[in-house]
């Protein structure tokens, strides 16, 4: 991602803190700058056991489901079960016979499921495994975005793992970011002759092979592949590509200066910017992009901006306003390729009030910077995105973990990606942050910090979750308080926003249930969502706590689910209820709680 000048943007960032480095390391020299000798990483640590698998990550209505175990259950405690579920209603259960079979689940459209495998053990079920099932016929009703950053000379092999491990994340949609060869050309070579190598902006080597590959690897699992461009980029060879000198942007009302991303070695170029609002650069730059699609069978374009850029003037010393120009340049890139998908970086939400949330974007996505830091701030985005779009458009959040020590060789901190990710996810968005590595800053192929096995399968189980529950955290509904009180001060609760020390309520009502997510920041030494430098704590686990809530009449069943409990499995809550309010005990509380009231 590219942000403004009073952010750090992917370039400047390159130039800034020395990623420029870490690509002529990796790419021109052998020169050890990050003295990789004493990499803390160590073999093992990010190994990715995947148990549970499914054909794909989302199926269209009727399709059916095929399900694979990697090794044998051992039944010497007893027969196991597979069971079926929709928002914490079992639809069916059967005997777990062998290592795959196949479920036809409800032929209803956009709708989230669970399956688990249990068995009772001295009275008390056991869940061993569970994974979630979205029934989608468009991805971007409930996106669940990734990436992938790197097409050098890729196995078949290498390709078909990386895509592995991202259905079963359970993305649905992947952008390939800095996959092109020049901005305002993003195909090397011609239609009938394309390269099968080119250098990206910094010189990496991508080739065909690679980008067709993954290409191909996501469609036959029914995910989508978004191509990464800026919607104004060009480089300093453009002018002999066609682009015309009064399509720019200039920094003067002269036309002397062109507005620009400054460049050094080894980029091959700085990046020139045009007016996204120019009919002469919307048809000319939809002409290079339709010789991708002639070439990549590509699903669509994610398209990137750099922020605000301060006053600037067209080539007839007009002043443009580019937060107003992107509407009109997504609705000519809709109009020319209708049959694509759309998606714009709106860079700590720069055009997204103004053009982009109405435009025919598919869904909204905002990059994150300072001085959003908060919680709090991060959970406003996704409601202002929410507002913009009259609900009608999910949202996705590239929201950078770890930041200041990314350039840094170990893990990423499990703890403060597990609480943001449990905000986001409690809010209705998602998270773009898994690909071929997990994702630290704005320079995508930046892979220094890894997860550990442990979030992996963390990771793992929240994506279930938000892929189980999808129609009770992206669906719709009003956001609302509720009064939530401890009643033997296992918890100190407070209504959003969060504050440090407590447990934070989030409220939600929709059709004939009232939701309440029980967010734990009691042992958080921080408030910032972006955990910086690491260091946010792990929270201790609340058992058997009783709490009161107050409801509106006596429910008909009040369950809970949660991503850190039972694999994400439902657990029916046994009630008192008195007039207006319910007595109830959550049995486990780490990071996040869902709590279901039913009427």
């Amino acid at each position: 991602m590219i942000n403004s000048k009073t952010m750090k943007s992917l370039y400047v960032f390159y130039n800034n803190i020395g990623l420029v480095v870490i690509a002529s390391l990796i790419f021109f020299s052998c020169e050890d700058y990050y003295d990789t000798n004493n990499n803390p990483i160590t073999y093992g640590e990010t190994y990715f056991p995947i148990d549970l698998t499914t054909d794909k990550p989302i199926y269209q209505p009727g399709e059916p489901v095929q399900f694979n175990l990697a090794k044998e259950i051992d039944f010497k405690n007893g027969e196991v079960k597979v069971r079926y579920s929709h928002l914490g209603t079992v639809l069916s259960e059967e005997l777990l016979v062998g290592k795959e079979w196949t479920w036809n689940p409800p032929q209803e459209d956009y709708k989230g499921y669970l399956v688990d495998l249990y068995r009772v053990v001295d009275g008390k079920e056991d869940v061993l495994e569970s994974i979630a099932i979205d029934v989608s016929s468009d991805w971007t009703r409930f996106p669940r975005y990734g990436f992938l950053s790197s097409y050098g000379t890729l196995s078949n092999q290498v390709i078909q793992k990386n895509i592995a491990n991202l259905a079963r994340y359970r993305i649905n949609g992947v952008q390939f970011y800095d996959w092109m060869y020049d901005h305002h050309k993003p195909l090397a070579g011609s239609v009938s002759t394309p390269l099968q190598t080119w250098p990206d902006l910094i010189g990496r080597t991508n080739t065909f092979a690679s980008v067709e590959g993954y290409i191909n690897a996501l469609h036959e699992k029914g995910m989508k592949a978004m191509f990464y461009n800026l919607c104004f980029g060009a480089l300093d060879n453009a002018l002999s590509d066609g682009v015309n000198e009064e399509w720019y942007i200039f920094k003067d009302d002269n036309h002397e200066e062109k507005d620009n991303h400054h460049l050094d070695a080894p980029f091959r170029s700085s990046i020139y910017l045009l007016n996204p609002a120019n009919i002469g650069w919307q048809e000319y730059i939809s002409k290079r992009h339709k010789d991708v699609y002639d070439v990549f069978n590509f699903d669509g374009y994610h398209i990137d901006q750099l922020g605000g850029r301060g006053t600037v003037y067209d080539y007839n010393g007009q002043v443009v306003e580019l937060d107003k120009t992107y509407g009109s340049f997504v609705n000519k890139m809709k109009e020319l390729n209708p049959d694509k998908y759309h998606v714009m970086n709106a860079v700590n939400q720069f055009g997204q009030k103004e053009s982009i949330a109405q435009s025919e974007v598919d869904f909204l996505y905002t990059e994150v910077w300072d001085p959003n830091t908060s919680y709090e701030q991060l959970a406003s985005i996704i409601l202002d995105n929410q507002s913009l779009s009259n609900n009608e458009k999910n949202v996705v959040l590239a929201a950078y973990m770890n930041y200041d020590i990314s350039n840094s060789f170990g893990y990423i901190n499990a703890p403060g990606v597990l609480l943001t990710n449990s905000v986001i996810f409690a809010f209705g968005g998602a998270h773009i942050e898994l690909g071929e590595h997990y994702l630290s800053n704005e320079y995508f192929p930046n892979e220094n910090l890894q997860m550990r096995t442990s979030l992996s399968l963390e990771m793992v189980t929240y994506y279930d979750f938000l892929t189980a529950y999808e129609n009770l955290l992206r669906d719709g509904g009003e956001f609302k308080t509720f009064n939530v009180s401890s009643t033997d001060g296992k918890m100190s609760i407070s209504n959003w926003p969060a504050s440090k020390g407590e447990v934070a309520t989030i409220g939600k009502e929709m059709n004939n249930k009232e939701i309440i997510h029980l967010i734990n920041f009691t042992d958080a030494n921080s408030m910032d969502w972006g955990d910086k430098k690491g260091l946010q704590i792990e929270p201790k686990e609340i058992t058997d706590a009783n709490v009161n809530i107050q409801v509106k009449s006596t429910p008909k069943k009040i369950w809970l689910a949660s991503p850190n409990y039972r694999k994400g499995v439902a657990t029916e809550l046994d009630f008192t209820s008195n007039g207006n309010s319910v007595l109830v005990t959550i049995p486990y509380l780490k990071y996040w709680d869902m709590i279901v009231v039913e009427y």
